[in-house]
């Protein structure tokens, strides 16, 4: 894996760098990784399809049922190799395992991602129109997703841990996402996390109490 320079994406980091809009504050940041082996990518490419072969093969002696026999083709096996090779170039000291990776991975539509970003982001979109206007937040996404990966040969994975030991986690975020596109034809990955922090902790506000107050006006208007 390697780590591309990609122009496209440069205006939207930017954007994303410290975002504040008065109450919270958005975080958020695109990288576009070249999916061919670099230094230690082959032995450990080769280490997370023994981990993933290890468990199918004892997992298969309990449960033929379970959800982890999608990856019996070797097709899935690579893709989940590269979306873990991803984090862990985006996390060269974290040890990642593919097998748990797995279980936080979820495969989305153009559409249910679209979802998300209209609902979490709109506060966002309002200051782009506002400050750097030319078309809207999500049509720049969109524009630039396409230009790195060509979004219609993407397949979009959800990646959302649930251990406060990972990474992704963000520690003080009311809401964390992080989405991999994987073009298997280009042989390339983009990720996009985005995050939002509360600027009220300072005033003793906690955490939890902003979490579910902005949960609720989230699902309020989405169409679930």
């Amino acid at each position: 894996m390697k780590f591309l320079e990609c122009p496209a994406l440069d205006r939207l980091n930017d954007f994303f760098g410290n975002l504040n809009l008065g109450e919270r504050t958005i975080k958020g940041c695109l990288e576009a990784y070249s999916c061919k082996h670099a230094g230690t990518d082959k032995k450990l490419s080769i280490s997370l399809e023994t981990e993933i072969l290890d468990y199918l093969g004892k997992s298969s002696d309990t449960d033929s049922s379970s959800p982890d026999q999608t990856l019996l083709t070797r097709t899935s096996r690579r893709t989940l190799v590269y979306l873990v090779l991803t984090l862990y170039h985006m996390y060269p000291d974290y040890d990642f395992s593919a097998v748990k990776a797995h279980q936080f991975f979820t495969e989305e539509s153009w559409d249910s991602f679209k979802q998300i970003f209209d609902s979490y982001m709109f506060e966002a979109s309002k200051d782009w129109a506002e400050t750097v206007g030319g078309g809207s937040l999500q049509d720049a996404l969109f524009k630039a997703l396409d230009e790195v990966v060509t979004l219609v040969d993407c397949e979009i994975y959800g990646y959302v841990p649930d251990s406060e030991a990972d990474p992704l986690v963000e520690r003080g975020a009311i809401w964390s996402f992080n989405f991999l596109f994987y073009n298997r034809k280009l042989k390339r990955v983009v990720t996009f996390q985005f995050s939002c922090f509360s600027n009220l902790i300072a005033d003793g506000l906690l955490v939890d109490e902003i979490h579910n107050e902005y949960e609720e006006e989230i699902f309020a208007d989405m169409d679930i």
